[in-house]
Protein backbone atom coordinates (compact mmCIF):
# COMPACT_ATOMS: atom_id res chain seq x y z
CA UNK A 1 0.00 0.00 0.00
CA UNK A 2 1.34 3.39 -0.98
CA UNK A 3 0.83 6.44 1.24
CA UNK A 4 -0.14 9.67 -0.43
CA UNK A 5 1.67 11.77 2.14
CA UNK A 6 4.77 10.75 4.06
CA UNK A 7 5.32 11.82 7.65
CA UNK A 8 8.98 12.59 6.87
CA UNK A 9 10.27 13.89 3.57
CA UNK A 10 13.44 12.57 2.02
CA UNK A 11 15.11 15.96 2.45
CA UNK A 12 14.37 16.10 6.21
CA UNK A 13 15.57 12.52 6.63
CA UNK A 14 18.91 13.20 4.91
CA UNK A 15 19.35 16.51 6.76
CA UNK A 16 18.83 14.75 10.09
CA UNK A 17 21.18 11.92 9.12
CA UNK A 18 23.98 14.30 8.08
CA UNK A 19 23.42 16.57 11.11
CA UNK A 20 23.59 13.59 13.47
CA UNK A 21 26.77 12.32 11.83
CA UNK A 22 28.42 15.76 12.10
CA UNK A 23 27.39 16.06 15.75
CA UNK A 24 28.85 12.63 16.52
CA UNK A 25 32.08 13.51 14.69
CA UNK A 26 32.37 16.80 16.61
CA UNK A 27 31.93 15.07 19.96
CA UNK A 28 34.41 12.35 18.93
CA UNK A 29 37.09 14.92 18.04
CA UNK A 30 36.37 17.42 20.84
CA UNK A 31 36.42 14.87 23.69
CA UNK A 32 40.21 14.20 23.72
CA UNK A 33 40.97 17.87 23.04
CA UNK A 34 38.87 19.02 26.00
CA UNK A 35 40.32 16.30 28.24
CA UNK A 36 43.86 17.35 27.25
CA UNK A 37 43.25 21.05 27.85
CA UNK A 38 41.55 20.69 31.22
CA UNK A 39 43.38 17.69 32.64
CA UNK A 40 45.07 18.69 35.90
CA UNK A 41 46.11 15.37 37.41
CA UNK A 42 49.87 14.81 37.49
CA UNK A 43 51.72 11.82 38.73
CA UNK A 44 53.47 12.42 42.04
CA UNK A 45 57.14 13.29 41.85
CA UNK A 46 59.67 10.85 43.28
CA UNK A 47 61.19 11.81 46.63
CA UNK A 48 64.69 11.59 45.15
CA UNK A 49 66.65 10.39 42.14
CA UNK A 50 70.11 8.86 42.50
CA UNK A 51 72.91 9.48 40.03
CA UNK A 52 76.20 7.59 40.27
CA UNK A 53 79.20 9.82 40.96
CA UNK A 54 81.17 7.69 38.48
CA UNK A 55 78.82 8.85 35.71
CA UNK A 56 79.30 12.48 36.72
CA UNK A 57 83.08 12.07 36.79
CA UNK A 58 82.94 10.93 33.13
CA UNK A 59 81.29 14.21 32.10
CA UNK A 60 83.54 16.80 30.49
CA UNK A 61 83.75 20.24 32.09
CA UNK A 62 81.23 22.74 30.70
CA UNK A 63 78.82 20.00 29.59
CA UNK A 64 75.35 18.82 30.51
CA UNK A 65 73.42 15.60 30.93
CA UNK A 66 69.64 15.47 30.58
CA UNK A 67 67.44 13.18 32.66
CA UNK A 68 63.85 12.93 33.88
CA UNK A 69 62.76 13.61 37.42
CA UNK A 70 59.29 12.09 37.28
CA UNK A 71 57.38 14.15 34.73
CA UNK A 72 59.92 17.02 34.85
CA UNK A 73 62.75 17.12 32.33
CA UNK A 74 65.95 18.05 34.17
CA UNK A 75 69.49 19.01 33.22
CA UNK A 76 72.69 18.41 35.16
CA UNK A 77 75.35 21.03 34.40
CA UNK A 78 79.01 20.43 35.14
CA UNK A 79 80.62 23.86 34.94
CA UNK A 80 84.10 24.60 33.62
CA UNK A 81 85.24 24.82 37.25
CA UNK A 82 83.74 21.39 38.02
CA UNK A 83 80.76 22.64 40.05
CA UNK A 84 77.44 20.83 39.65
CA UNK A 85 74.07 22.50 39.14
CA UNK A 86 70.75 20.86 38.37
CA UNK A 87 67.83 22.75 36.84
CA UNK A 88 64.44 22.03 35.38
CA UNK A 89 64.93 21.84 31.61
CA UNK A 90 61.54 23.51 31.01
CA UNK A 91 61.60 27.14 30.01
CA UNK A 92 59.64 29.32 32.42
CA UNK A 93 57.88 31.05 29.53
CA UNK A 94 55.91 28.29 27.79
CA UNK A 95 57.48 25.03 29.05
CA UNK A 96 59.63 24.39 25.97
CA UNK A 97 62.81 22.41 26.62
CA UNK A 98 66.03 24.38 26.99
CA UNK A 99 69.39 23.39 25.51
CA UNK A 100 72.80 24.24 26.87
CA UNK A 101 75.17 26.17 24.60
CA UNK A 102 78.72 25.38 25.88
CA UNK A 103 80.46 28.16 23.90
CA UNK A 104 78.36 30.92 25.43
CA UNK A 105 77.74 29.06 28.74
CA UNK A 106 74.00 29.76 28.44
CA UNK A 107 70.79 27.80 28.31
CA UNK A 108 68.76 28.55 25.19
CA UNK A 109 65.03 28.19 24.60
CA UNK A 110 64.37 27.96 20.89
CA UNK A 111 60.61 28.57 21.15
CA UNK A 112 60.86 32.34 21.63
CA UNK A 113 64.60 33.04 21.72
CA UNK A 114 64.98 33.04 25.49
CA UNK A 115 68.32 32.74 27.32
CA UNK A 116 69.34 31.77 30.85
CA UNK A 117 72.89 32.01 32.22
CA UNK A 118 74.71 29.05 33.78
CA UNK A 119 73.15 29.96 37.15
CA UNK A 120 69.66 29.50 35.64
CA UNK A 121 68.84 33.22 35.74
CA UNK A 122 66.76 34.56 32.86
CA UNK A 123 68.87 37.10 30.98
CA UNK A 124 67.19 37.61 27.59
CA UNK A 125 63.87 37.08 25.89
CA UNK A 126 60.40 36.45 27.28
CA UNK A 127 61.11 33.97 30.15
CA UNK A 128 59.66 35.68 33.25
CA UNK A 129 61.52 33.68 35.94
CA UNK A 130 64.78 31.77 36.47
CA UNK A 131 64.91 28.03 35.88
CA UNK A 132 63.78 26.11 39.00
CA UNK A 133 66.80 24.53 40.67
CA UNK A 134 66.99 21.05 42.17
CA UNK A 135 68.47 20.27 45.58
CA UNK A 136 71.36 17.82 45.69
CA UNK A 137 73.65 16.13 48.17
CA UNK A 138 76.34 13.48 47.94
CA UNK A 139 75.86 10.27 49.90
CA UNK A 140 78.62 7.75 49.41
CA UNK A 141 79.09 7.12 45.71
CA UNK A 142 75.79 8.69 44.65
CA UNK A 143 74.41 12.14 44.07
CA UNK A 144 70.93 12.38 45.59
CA UNK A 145 68.71 14.80 43.65
CA UNK A 146 65.48 16.09 45.16
CA UNK A 147 62.96 18.73 44.18
CA UNK A 148 60.39 20.74 46.09
CA UNK A 149 57.13 20.33 44.17
CA UNK A 150 56.06 23.80 45.31
CA UNK A 151 58.81 25.22 43.10
CA UNK A 152 57.31 23.41 40.10
CA UNK A 153 53.80 24.58 40.99
CA UNK A 154 55.02 28.17 41.22
CA UNK A 155 56.72 27.67 37.88
CA UNK A 156 53.43 27.06 36.05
Amino acid sequence: MKLKESLLSRRWFLTGLIGGALTALTVYVANPVVRFLFHKKKLPLPKAVKIAIADIDKMLPNSVSYFRYGYIPAVLLKTAEGDLRIFSAKCTHLDCNVQYKPKSKKFYCACHDGYFNDLGVNIQGPPPRPLPEFDMKIEGEQLIVSFDEKKENNHV
